[in-house]
């Protein structure tokens, strides 16, 4: 009841607060944001608790090998969106392919911990010097729509934890982990931006989420191998404190992939909001 209770509340609140700090800054703060493991690492949380830290420790290679599923579909994404152009449900098909056929391949491909952890940087950085770029302004912002947006972030966030919990007995630690990592958020998020701004915003969004990922490797990275030594708590502990440090050290590179975002970040952005509001 108490590992419930915590799902139900956990969840929603690491993406409502993800979610309002990236609509005040703009569509590539809001993927960043989302890199980090904000379904990924409950998702590990409850698992650890409920099946044991062995189970949890598998769930978290699957995770960090999910990291480059997440580049796929990032890339499968914003290459269809912005080199066909068009609307977004093709798009979000490409990228979900890209996703699930990664997964695929990396349930039956494992690699030892350290190298693995080096492929999936390989990949991250690979995928953003191949994002396809564009001119997009720098006030770009996405505005969805207020009144329901925010609970249905919530209440997809909290199902899919539900979900892969409950079905990890059925799936295997490495298969939930593998299906933990889905771009859920910044799909949500690139869909959102493509819908009211066009597919350069869109892949802005993407390659925001790429950025952030380094955080989301280096968080399931130290979980794995910490959680079966160390404990629960001291290796979650140990993992957020790298993902922040991780994710604190990535925002020089995300100031250069978004002009809204530094110190005056706030000024930029309510400066434009004027110019998205008659869109």
């Amino acid at each position: 009841m108490e590992s419930l209770v915590l799902k139900v509340v956990l969840t929603p609140a690491l993406v409502g607060a993800a979610s309002l700090a990236g609509r005040r800054w703009g569509p590539t703060v809001s993927g960043w944001l989302v890199g980090l493991p904000l379904t990924a690492g409950p998702v590990a949380f409850f698992l650890a608790l409920s099946h044991g830290a062995g189970f949890a420790a598998a769930a978290a290679v699957g995770s960090l090998a999910g990291g480059m599923s997440q580049a796929a579909f990032s890339l499968a994404y914003g290459w269809v969106a912005v080199r066909l152009g068009g609307g977004w449900p093709l798009p979000a098909l490409a990228g979900c392919l890209a996703f699930a056929a990664a997964t695929v391949t990396f349930q039956h491909l494992t690699l030892p911990l350290v190298p693995l952890l080096l492929a999936v940087v390989a990949a991250l950085v690979a995928a953003l010097r191949l994002m396809p770029g564009g001119a997009t302004p720098s006030s770009a912002r996405v505005d969805p729509p207020r009144g329901w947006d925010m609970p249905a972030r919530m209440g997809m966030a909290t199902a899919l934890v539900l979900l892969l919990t409950g079905l990890a007995p059925l799936l295997g630690p490495h298969l939930t982990g593998l299906l933990a990592p889905f771009p859920l958020y910044a799909a949500v998020l690139a869909v959102f931006a493509h819908r009211r701004q066009g597919p350069v915003p869109a892949a802005s969004v993407l390659r925001g989420l790429l950025l952030g990922l380094f955080a989301f490797a280096g968080f399931f990275f130290v979980l794995a191998a910490l959680i079966e030594r160390a404990g629960i708590a001291l290796a979650f502990a140990a993992a957020v404190a790298v993902a922040l440090g991780l994710q604190a050290g990535s925002l020089p590179a995300l100031r250069r992939l978004s002009p809204t975002t530094g110190a005056d970040g706030g000024r930029a952005t309510r400066s434009s909001t004027s110019t998205s509001s008659s869109c």
